[in-house]
């Protein structure tokens, strides 16, 4: 080679890039054999597995034994829905991390699991009045970071897989949920101040005199919305508070001497000495009553009461629907 002289002789033309193939090939059978012997599970075997998982069962939780999922302590994310039977459609759309309220008394292991560090909290509500009820008082006593409403007069153990996650998809911050539902309230305030207007009207342009017994009929109604031991002050502030998800503290002097939002209510009134009445657009709790009870308060005028179970006499409970 280079500058000798060289004799050249071709004896064999070979595609290398085929015998590549062949190896590739011969390598493939080879893996695709072991798969099929020792790793690929049979038809049974696959369908045994779906049916063990599909039979998981519904847990309790806590000292009151809530109803939950079987996932709930293990997940990052828990989910706080309403019923035992809200838990099982979810369970049925393959979200297993959920624990259940079981009426509009949030219990205190709720509140406890909402606190804990590294949990994303999601409450999935039903998309009516009793829904607004329990947000407001998770609000107070829970930890929650997003809300999930079923649709507008739909519970969620009624809802299908499609509109299950199409309603967590769509979670807001707990926040603007509380917003929503101050701003639906103020919309239905104006509604029923329009239709009261109108029924005026029509009452004006009526000369019959009502006769005795429907007069003494309205008399009886009129008496029975009215709560006479509240004071008129207490009334109008809960009328001017309503929808606002405001607390106003009073002495016995009728002073205020503080002010919050029901979500700092509890809080506020341990730390406060000298309160007689509380006003605030929320849920009378059994936490709010025995905090109450200790601090020596004589009335608490709140938008709902939640189940109690027990009630101290020396408190007076009355709801803004009481007072008409």
């Amino acid at each position: 080679m280079g500058p000798c002289t060289a004799k050249i002789t071709l004896e064999k033309l070979e595609d290398i890039r085929g015998a590549k193939r062949r190896k590739v090939v011969s390598r493939a059978i080879s893996i695709l054999k072991g798969w099929e012997e020792e790793i690929a599970p049979g038809a049974e075997e696959i369908k045994g597995a779906v049916t063990r998982a599909s039979k998981k069962s519904i847990i309790k939780y806590g000292s009151e034994k809530l109803p939950a999922g079987p996932d709930l302590s293990s997940s990052d994310e828990i989910i706080i829905v309403e019923g035992r039977a809200d838990i099982i459609t979810l369970m049925k759309s393959g979200i297993s991390n959920t624990i259940a309220v079981e009426g509009t008394h949030v219990p205190k292991s709720i509140a406890e699991l909402t606190k804990q560090k590294g949990k994303t909290v999601i409450a999935f509500l039903d998309g009516d009045r009793g829904g607004d009820l329990i947000l407001r008082e998770l609000m107070q006593v829970a930890d929650v970071d997003y809300i999930a409403r079923a649709p507008k007069g739909k519970e969620v153990e009624n809802l299908t897989r499609h509109e299950v996650t199409k309603a967590l998809q769509a979670k807001i911050p707990a926040e603007q949920a509380l917003e929503l539902v101050r701003k639906r309230g103020s919309s239905r305030r104006k509604t029923s101040s329009k239709k009261s207007t109108r029924t005026k009207r029509v009452d004006s342009r009526r000369d019959r005199t009502p006769s005795r017994k429907e007069s003494e009929t309205r008399k009886k109604r009129t008496t029975r919305k009215r709560t006479p031991d509240v004071d008129g002050v207490f009334i109008e502030k809960a009328k001017e508070i309503k929808e606002t998800f405001q607390a106003i503290l009073y002495n016995e002097e009728k002073e205020i001497v503080g002010r919050c939002g029901v979500a700092d209510l509890a809080q506020s009134l341990e730390t406060s000495d000298g309160v007689s009445t509380v006003v605030f657009d929320g849920v009378v709790t059994q936490r709010l009553v025995d905090i109450a009870s200790g601090k020596k308060i004589d009335l608490l005028v709140a938008a709902a009461v939640a189940d109690l179970e027990k009630k101290p006499r020396n408190i007076e409970i009355v709801t803004f629907e009481d007072l008409g």
